[in-house]
Order: structure tokens, then sequence, then C-alpha cells
């Protein structure tokens, strides 16, 4: 045995030094991640929105705007559509997407239906793939929270935080393009990646220690890492062009992922959100 470990090193180390090499990528699959609000509310996010804040996007000018903004993403002429559902719900996506198709599906509030159907029809009925995935907690980070006294600390500790913050409720979105073309500016994406390392980040159970560093990284980065791999997953030809619509949050990592791979080339939404919005004026 131990005359075999050094050559079982030397694979080990020539292997990683191979895949450590730049990847050689004749064709990159165009990617445009729009980053949205969800439109039906679910307030699973840390920022809340009030419900006195909270608009119909089933109602004018709101379905103006959204009609605007997918016939401006159109013009990208994306042959994939992903959306931020988990992979377990696909068939019941596919079964939805087919009423739609067939005039027996009324859209709902959700961005999925409102851009990623729409827009699925528009392409020619090509449907939506789900990408999304919660992530997973490293044990000594999920054991907290079933220990109420760790628990009640680290609850504390957020509370300072919002406090020290002031109010966390997100604002009223007057104008869904305005709201979109904001949420997909460069400077506003990485203000938003800054925030996620701030914050809980920063917590440590004992001095020196790394829990929220281990929160973030197997709560935010793992889901989003996740996402990503789940986008390279689905079966594509040179020619494809991909549009992923998901919370702008995630557009903080995403972003910088899409535009570091060798696989993709990052495309970004706003010069199409700009001709929804001097569409909307005319």
């Amino acid at each position: 045995m131990k005359k075999m470990m050094p050559v079982s090193f030397a694979l080990l180390f020539v292997s990683a030094f191979a895949f450590a090499q730049p990847i050689e990528q004749t064709h990159k699959t165009k990617v445009m991640p729009l980053g949205v609000f969800h439109f039906n509310y679910p307030n699973l996010d840390a920022v809340k929105v009030a419900k006195e804040d909270q608009i119909s996007v089933l109602n004018e000018p709101y379905q103006s705007q959204i009609l605007h903004i997918a016939k401006a993403i159109a013009e990208f002429k994306p042959t994939i559509i992903a959306v931020e559902s988990n992979p377990g719900r696909q068939a019941k996506m596919d079964s939805l997407y087919s009423e739609y198709v067939l005039g027996r599906f009324s859209l709902g509030k959700n961005e999925i239906f409102q851009l990623g159907f729409r827009l699925a029809k528009m392409q020619g009925a090509i449907g939506v793939h789900c990408v999304d995935d919660m992530g997973k907690y490293y044990e000594h980070v999920g054991a907290v929270f079933g220990d109420s006294v760790r628990l009640s600390k680290l609850e504390a500790y957020n509370d300072s935080l919002m406090k020290a913050k002031g109010s966390q409720a997100a604002k009223k979105v007057n104008n869904v393009i305005d709201e979109l073309v904001r949420t997909n500016q460069p400077e506003h994406i990485k203000e938003r990646l800054g925030v996620y390392l701030s914050g809980l980040f920063c917590y440590e159970e004992t001095e020196g220690d790394f829990w929220g560093v281990d929160f973030e990284t197997s709560r935010w980065y793992s889901r989003n890492l996740r996402i990503f791999r789940n986008i390279q997953r689905i079966p594509r030809s040179a020619d494809d062009r991909i549009l992923l619509i998901i919370g702008g949050e995630h557009l903080n990592l995403l972003y910088p992922f899409f535009d570091a791979s060798p696989e993709f080339e990052l495309v970004s939404a706003l010069p199409y959100l700009e001709k929804a919005k001097e569409a909307s004026l005319q």
C-alpha cells in the first residue's frame, strides 16, 4: 500500500493540473439572465413587500408594460427558456404550459407565466426548463436551526442588523419596466453582492469561527452554483440562445459565473429593456 501511495498521489496531481488548464471552447452559448422581482409576491425573501405596496401585474398599466418587455426580449430569439422553479416540478410545468398553448390556462401573476410562458409561445412553443435549487446546508450550520438556544442567539444578532440598517421593506413598483431596468444594472448587481458579504456572513458563534461564512456558502453560493449546474445540464446545440428568468438577487453570483464560464457568452438584458421602455412611451 505504501508503494502505491506516491503513484496515486502523482495521478491525482496530474488530474488536478489538467483540469486547472484553460478550456478551449470553439463556441459559446449566448445566455441572457433577466433579473426580475417576484410578480406574485410570495414574500419568501429577507426583504418583504408590505401588502399595501403589492401591485397586481394582471391589471393595467402593468399588463401592457409586461407585454412590451416580452416583445423586446423576444428579439433576443431565445431557443431555451430557463425559469426559477425546481426540476421536480418540470412535469407540472410542462402540463400547465401545454394547457396554456391550447388556450385552456389563463396566465397567473407569477413571472414564470407572465414572461416565461408568454415568450416560449412567442418563440414557437418551446416550453420552459426548471433550474432552481435551494442549496444544501452544512451539517453544523443546519444544526443551529434545531437548537433553540443557538437559534435565539442568531436571531438576536440578525435583529440587531435589521435595526442598524433600518427598514427592510421593499418599495412599491410603479413601473415594471423601470424596475427591471434598475434590477439589471451592473452597478446594482455588484452592490447586491456586497450585501451578502456583510450581515450574517460576519456572524460568529464563537470568536474566530466561520459559522456565518459557512451559512452563506451552503445557502446562497450553493444554491446559485446548483442553478448554474442545472443550466449546464440542459441539452443544447451550437445555435441555441438561453434566456434565464430569475429573481434579481441571483444575478450577483450568476452574472460572474456566466461571464467567467468558457461555455457561455453573457448577454445583458438592458438594451432589450430599454427598447421596451421606448415602445411603452410611444
